[in-house]
């Protein structure tokens, strides 16, 4: 097959599946944009044959990719607004559960004559989604006239403070209603922690579930590997010109052509998430060359990375090797470093 490949342990990818369902009470699996490079339909199917009585989506249209697949519950996370027509006529769907973010579209939703399923986002600091915990008790007189399915806390990624967030929010919430909390990126030891911190006089843990996505889907990065094949090969000399914007080759070497491009997701990033000083000098050099005219490419020739050309095209991409190394041979597959939450397969090969 030609073009980029994402090859599948199956075995072994639903061997960790397994292990993550039986680490994680109350497992919500989380199925939105690219289903982090296997499809929404495979995410889908997959929730399913592990049990699991719902899942999360990203999106009100997002819902037709699996909901003919996954017989459960189906929760939409970005928030309801009045706005988004597909939204409202899912809120009245019996296996949708929809997320509310502000008080007015709770009371919008409130006058519905089929109470739509509800759960009520609290304000973190993420500050993305949310009702800010002083408003919380304003939420009460309008539960009666949903179906109140609980709060849900999106926590940000760093551990430091995290628990004692979500504590607090947890604590404010259940105190202006009962309810069971929907939790993101809480460890379940932290999160069964938090229950019972909180459960009843009875002894009795708070009701939680748990969303994961990452962790879930990509967090063995055994089960997968990614390659891309060779299409051309062309022996270039020193000072010679290729590329759309014919760029001067700076030695003798090899021009290997190779599949994937910016529709694939290669050569695309996203702004830096360096949060400590090895990490900005690296974000610093690395941006330096690049504005040099110079990029390190995802592909892997003879053990190492090699320099792009020149930018990746839509489908394919031109890469550097000096002459004094083998060139592989068309049709040979490469191996090629995807970020899979945002990159698209030619193929999925399950082995």
């Amino acid at each position: 097959m030609t073009g980029v490949s994402l090859r599948l342990d199956q075995t072994r990818w639903r061997e960790h599946l397994q292990t993550v369902l039986g680490a994680t009470p109350g497992l919500v699996p989380v199925a939105k944009g690219n289903g982090y490079g296997y499809g929404l339909r495979r995410l889908a199917e997959e929730s399913a044959a592990l049990g699991v009585d719902t899942i999360a989506v990203g999106t009100a249209d997002e819902v037709a990719a699996v909901r003919d697949v996954f017989p459960g519950d189906i929760v939409v996370l970005t928030p309801w607004r009045p706005d988004n027509v597909l939204a409202t006529e899912l809120a009245s769907d019996p296996r949708i559960i929809t997320t509310v973010s502000r008080l007015e579209d709770l009371a919008a939703l409130a006058t519905d004559a089929n109470p739509p399923r509800v759960l009520v986002e609290v304000l973190t600091s993420m500050r993305r989604h949310g009702i800010p915990a002083e408003d919380l008790a304003q939420v009460v007189s309008l539960l009666g006239k949903v179906q109140f399915e609980g709060w849900t806390i999106h926590l940000p990624l760093l551990a430091a403070g995290r628990y004692v967030e979500a504590e607090r929010l947890a604590r404010t919430a259940l105190q202006a209603s009962a309810g069971p909390l929907w939790l993101s990126h809480l460890p379940p030891e932290e999160a069964m922690a938090l229950a019972r911190q909180l459960g009843g006089a009875n002894g009795d843990p708070v009701p939680f579930r748990l969303r994961v996505g990452t962790r879930l889907w990509l967090g063995d990065e055994r089960t997968r590997s990614t390659t891309a094949t060779v299409l051309d090969v062309h022996r270039i000399k020193r000072g010679e010109r290729a590329g759309y914007r014919q760029r001067v080759v700076p030695a003798d070497g090899w021009i290997i052509v190779v599949a994937g491009g910016t529709s694939h997701g290669i050569g695309l990033e996203a702004p830096t998430s360096a949060s400590n000083v090895r990490q900005r000098v690296i974000a610093f050099a690395t941006g330096s060359l690049e504005a040099a005219g110079l990029a390190l490419s995802p592909y892997t020739v003879n053990g190492s990375k090699r320099w792009f050309l020149e930018p990746p095209h839509m489908q394919s991409s031109l890469l550097f090797l000096p002459r004094k190394e083998t060139p592989p041979l068309v049709g040979d597959e490469l191996p090629v470093e995807l970020r899979l939450t945002t990159a698209t397969v030619d193929h999925i090969v399950t082995e």
